[in-house]
């Protein structure tokens, strides 16, 4: 069986290969959790995504910037507290074009890193009753990937199995200095020192998806 620390390598190494597609990530990240997965562990406790919601918003006196991506892929397994998540870059989508583009072009550098993870684990919680109705306060832990640069970082976040979904939500805030991203001086004024990112799971159960959702 693997260890929770190799799944949390692997799984990083995973998510940063440039994979065609997220079906493509998808199907390797999920053989990454089913090798993890304790013999006996049950199949409720695995959920999946590849079209987690990742928003992010930037406010200044000159001009607000919000961007969103529909296209996160994610793994979350509960019986062993770990997650796994990678956001292609280009899928974020802007209001106006040259803003994507500059964003691509010149901020994030997209076809060099076209990925950014998150992998790690949910601490200070108790998931074992998760299925209880409501929202449970959670906090995932782990290294943040963004252009190249690593972070160890701890976001708040609640979850909540409903439906037979689980239900994520979390917000957090990353400065883009502190990942290497250079902003030019000609628009510094236009962009936030702190960036507020928000991120919105709703994924399927990986196994056993038709009698879980009979609810619904």
């Amino acid at each position: 069986m693997t260890s929770p620390r190799s799944f949390l390598h692997y799984a990083a190494a995973v998510c940063g290969q440039v994979l065609r597609g997220p079906q493509g990530l998808l199907g390797a990240l999920l053989l990454v959790l089913l090798a993890a997965a304790a013999p006996h562990s049950h199949a409720q406790g695995r959920f999946m995504t590849k079209e987690g919601r990742v928003t992010f918003f930037s406010t200044s006196i000159i001009e607000d910037i919000e961007a969103v991506n529909n296209a996160t892929a994610a793994l979350v397994d509960l019986t062993t507290n770990q997650f796994a998540f990678s956001v292609p870059i280009k899928q974020f989508t802007f209001k106006r074009t040259l803003m994507q583009e500059h964003f691509n072009e010149n901020y994030m550098e997209s076809d060099k890193f076209p990925r950014a993870t998150f992998t790690g684990r949910f601490v200070d919680a108790n998931l074992a009753g998760i299925s209880a109705p409501g929202n449970h306060t959670v906090r995932a832990e782990g290294d943040l990937t963004l252009h190249g640069v690593t972070h160890r970082i701890s976001v708040p976040a609640t979850l909540e199995i409903k439906n037979g979904q689980l239900q994520a939500f979390a917000n957090f805030n990353v400065a883009p200095a502190d990942y290497n991203i250079e902003i030019p001086l000609l628009v510094r004024e236009n962009i936030a020192k702190v960036v507020r990112i928000r991120v919105v799971l709703i994924a399927d159960p990986v196994a056993g998806s038709g009698a879980t959702r009979a609810a619904n």
